[in-house]
């Protein structure tokens, strides 16, 4: 490494934040970017592991470990370290498609697997990728990459989300003719309308996508697969198509008065907010403005819908989850080097805390039933508390007799999860699904064959929910397998 005794010198730091009672009154990035000598000391704390577990990507005892699309990590860390950014980026375009994307908006499971982190911080990877590929568009060293000869196949990709997009940029590149099909108006997926800005800013989306454009990936928008656009008319057009729908069919709540005005699945919440921002943040169907918020689920989504509330200066707004709140360490059950389920305050609960007084989240809160008034409005939420406990080695939820609590509601968000990919496209294709709705895969989750000849499934479609970085590395594996399968298959005639 560029400077050996690094990890033993500079302890971690992260990266800054705008302050949060200033950046809630704006939707821009709440991250800012390190110096560069704060860059080479964090680069220089990877200590150049005999065997790095940060880039494995591998499943280890039911747990995935490091990164799932298998980034050289200490290679471009020592890069940094040596301030060599243009290398650096050489080897971090080498197995991320979208560095930018990952260096936003992922967990970082690389960090969680860090060696260091065995008894002290982990290196700070995720910022260090972030601003590699940030140097890298600003230097112009981001480049179409435009295939030197074209093999006259044709695929057609079935949604832009990460998984879609991985999977036209591995496979233009490879020299196939790539369109992509969007039922929205614009490119990207969840990247677009399902992250909010101040985690990933759209204009960033716009840049990656201009890119692949010059490449010579096609992109079709306002189109939807079944309705805009026949199996038949994709089949006789295309040689393969790969179905990357995410999983965006909404987990419900049905319990007493769930139609009540002012009940909303959080991705409608969250997209119409984003869609608003084009032109006035006021002008959006669903608004937190001047209401009690409720969200109920505890996860990243619902995260999200606290920190867009608070930007559309809602009253109050609180969270539900019905988990207890994590351990502040490692618990004996998730030892290093799998992900650390412990205890963090996400950006939207830190502004919570300086906005309101409090985190807004409440654990072990299981809802009981909706109150609306007369007019069809809900007005408020009854709660029960809930303990889990292990009997006969299963995890029970049970209810705590004397603990219901009634709580004010003008908007309640519902954002309890997913449970696969909606059903139209996959019924209007004939295609299987398996227990969980995924869509079926000739080999479990070996294989990204679907039940139907040429066309195959990659992302949340296949795997069910999970994290932007899986979805590239399905769109790099399905690219792999489609392009197997073209090198053996007669193009067909062009209609």
């Amino acid at each position: 490494m560029g400077y050996l005794t690094g990890f033993m010198e500079f302890s971690r730091k992260d990266q800054k934040v705008r302050d949060p009672i200033e950046r809630i009154k704006s939707w821009e990035e709440y991250v800012l970017r390190f110096d560069d000598k704060e860059l080479k000391r964090q680069s220089s704390r990877c200590m150049d592991c005999g065997t790095p577990f940060c880039h494995t990507g591998a499943e280890w005892e039911g747990a995935y470990v490091g990164c799932p699309v298998n980034n050289f990590i200490p290679e471009w860390n020592e890069l940094v370290s040596e301030e060599n950014w243009q290398e650096a980026l050489a080897r971090l375009e080498e197995t991320n498609n979208f560095p930018e994307f990952t260096g936003r908006v992922c967990p970082a499971p690389c960090e969680g697997s860090c060696t260091l982190a065995i008894n002290d911080d982990p290196v700070t990877i995720k910022s260090i990728e972030n601003e590699i590929i940030e140097r890298g568009f600003e230097n112009g060293w981001v480049q179409a990459k435009v295939p030197a000869r074209r093999t006259g196949k044709r695929v057609a990709v079935v949604g832009s989300g990460p998984a879609g997009l991985a999977a036209a940029d591995q496979l233009n590149e490879l020299g196939h003719h790539v369109t992509v099909f969007e039922r929205d108006d614009r490119p990207g997926g969840l990247l677009m309308y399902g992250i909010p800005n101040m985690k990933l800013e759209k204009e960033t989306v716009d840049r990656r996508i201009k890119v692949m454009k010059e490449s010579g990936i096609e992109f079709t928008c306002n189109t939807e697969v079944g309705a805009d656009i026949t199996r038949e008319e994709l089949n006789a057009a295309y040689d393969a198509v790969i179905m990357c729908t995410g999983a965006q069919n909404p987990r419900d709540i049905p319990l007493e008065n769930r139609n009540s005005n002012g009940i909303h699945f959080a991705m409608d919440y969250l997209t119409a907010a984003t869609k608003a921002l084009e032109t006035d943040p006021k002008d959006t169907p669903i608004s937190a403005e001047g209401k009690n918020v409720i969200v109920i689920g505890g996860g990243d989504t619902g995260a999200d819908c606290v920190a867009t509330a608070l930007r559309q200066n809602c009253k109050r707004v609180v969270q539900f989850g019905k988990h207890p709140a994590s351990p502040e360490d490692r618990t004996d059950d998730n030892p290093w080097p799998e992900f650390p389920m412990t205890f963090k305050l996400d950006y939207g609960y830190k502004e919570g805390v300086n906005a309101q007084g409090e985190d807004p989240r409440k654990y072990e809160i299981l809802t009981q039933r909706f109150e609306q008034d007369e007019q069809g409005q809900v007005k408020a939420l009854h709660t029960l508390n809930v303990e889990k406990n292990y009997e006969k080695g299963k995890l029970v939820t049970k209810e705590i007799p004397g603990t219901e609590q009634v709580w004010e509601a003008d908007l309640v968000l519902v954002a309890i999860g997913f449970t696969g990919p909606e059903h139209e496209v996959l019924e209007h294709f004939g295609l299987k699904t398996d227990e969980r709705g995924r869509i079926w895969t000739v080999d479990g989750m070996k294989d990204y064959r679907t039940s139907e000849e040429g066309v195959y499934t990659a992302g949340d479609a296949r795997r069910g929910q999970s994290l932007v970085v899986w979805a590239i590395r399905e769109g790099q594996e399905v690219a792999n397998q489609v392009h197997q399968y073209l090198k053996n298959e007669t193009t067909k005639q062009i209609v």
